[in-house]
């Protein structure tokens, strides 16, 4: 596996660092959770259940062992220390300064392993005067000029189905980071402590035309952007209420675009570059799509070379053949032998492929086999058991 011999010491809840450190333990780095056995990680409440445990957490959280350790007593600071002898990855996933009063922030932990890499994933960053601040993935989507540029003119910001400052802002950034600086520790021997805002990773997204505002000083507006619905580059609404993305930028897919909707006297309007005649071709692909049903236009594009697809649900998707092909979808083991249904890992390697142990732990499920790994003996464990450490 690509990423044998890392060990992470996991103590992020809900999705990016989760996230995260499950797209590291698909390729092979040994994940091992640190969870609260009184403060519940809610992504494990989150429906719908399968067999008494959420499926979001089951996938989230594959391939992962977990300890339940109590963080606000001294003797799980003490196992979360020896244990970064042997696990030199931290993810956390706190407000800035919680790590610190528990004792187990990055200054104090680098006393005992110094080529440790310890990556701090939150809102809005470890400075800034929005640091303590709370938030969710809407909030810094808002914030970070997302939001404003996914809008219709004149209406509300979308509710985007998935996560994009999470995942997108959270999640792979930090993957990024923790790889850099791996590869920076194997060279120098040096640990480090990463900064993960997912704030500043959604602004950061901004990449076409955040850099003409900064730039050029051309203000990014709702609907008025080649990209954003600004020109026929769109969805357009077909007889039967279903939905079709439009991409056909270039100008063969332009062409090409023209030809399958049966219109071949639109191109001259489809090849200018005025912002009149492009809304005028957009008003006519509306009327275009409109007189078809959904199959129909997937008929009519199925080996169009247009940049034309159609809008899939989720349960679409999943048996799309392209997607089939490339065997996104994986049987994952469960404790009792069957099998869960997952989003497999989208990294494709010549190497190897991605790797699933078992679905998500239960809480605090290999407590017992990392303490006795850590040197414990039975009575030790007993005994840290009666005091509570691990609920």
């Amino acid at each position: 596996m690509l990423l044998q011999g890392l060990k992470i010491l996991d103590f992020s809840i809900l999705l990016p660092g989760p996230y995260a450190s499950m797209m590291l333990a698909d390729l092979g780095a040994d994940v091992l959770r640190v969870e609260s056995p009184t403060r519940l990680d809610l992504i494990r409440q989150f429906p719908p259940m399968d067999n008494g445990q959420s499926a979001a957490h089951s996938y989230l959280n594959r391939s992962k062992r977990s300890i339940a350790l109590d963080l606000k007593q001294q003797e799980s600071v003490e196992i979360v220390k020896r244990l970064v002898k042997k696990y030199d990855i931290i993810m956390e996933q706190f407000r800035p300064g919680v790590m610190d009063r528990l004792g187990v922030g990055y200054e104090a932990l680098k006393k005992i392993n110094p080529r440790i890499i310890y990556c701090s994933i939150t809102g809005y960053g470890q400075t800034g005067p929005y640091k303590n601040r709370p938030g969710h993935d809407n909030n810094y989507l808002s914030l970070s000029g997302v939001a404003d540029n996914m809008r219709r003119n004149g209406e509300k910001p979308i509710a985007s189905g998935i996560q994009i400052a999470d995942v997108a802002g959270g999640s792979l950034h930090a993957v990024i980071a923790i790889l850099a600086a791996v590869y920076h520790r194997e060279k120098t021997g040096e640990g480090q402590w990463i900064d993960i805002s997912m704030t500043d990773a959604a602004f950061a997204l901004n990449a076409i035309y955040g850099s003409g505002a900064l730039a050029c000083g051309v203000e990014i507006e709702p609907e008025k952007m080649l990209l954003n619905g600004g020109t026929f580059y769109d969805y357009y609404e077909t007889k039967d209420g279903r939905y079709f993305s439009v991409g056909s930028l270039e100008p063969p897919f332009r062409k090409a675009l023209c030809e399958g909707i049966g219109r071949p006297d639109l191109i001259h309007l489809a090849m200018s570059e005025r912002p009149e005649d492009l809304q005028v071709f957009k008003r006519e692909l509306q009327q275009t799509f409109i007189q078809k049903t959904f199959e129909e236009w997937r008929d009519i594009f199925q080996d169009a070379q247009a940049c034309v697809e159609p809008v899939l649900s989720f349960s679409e998707a999943t048996e799309h053949p392209q997607l089939k092909a490339r065997e996104m979808v994986v049987e994952v083991s469960k404790k009792d032998g069957t099998t869960q249904k997952q989003l497999a890992c989208p990294i494709k390697y010549s190497a190897g492929k991605a790797r699933y142990k078992h679905i998500g732990s239960l809480l605090g499920e290999h407590t017992e086999e990392v303490l006795k790994e850590l040197g414990y003996s039975k009575e030790e464990i007993l005994e840290l058991k009666a005091k509570g450490i691990f609920g």
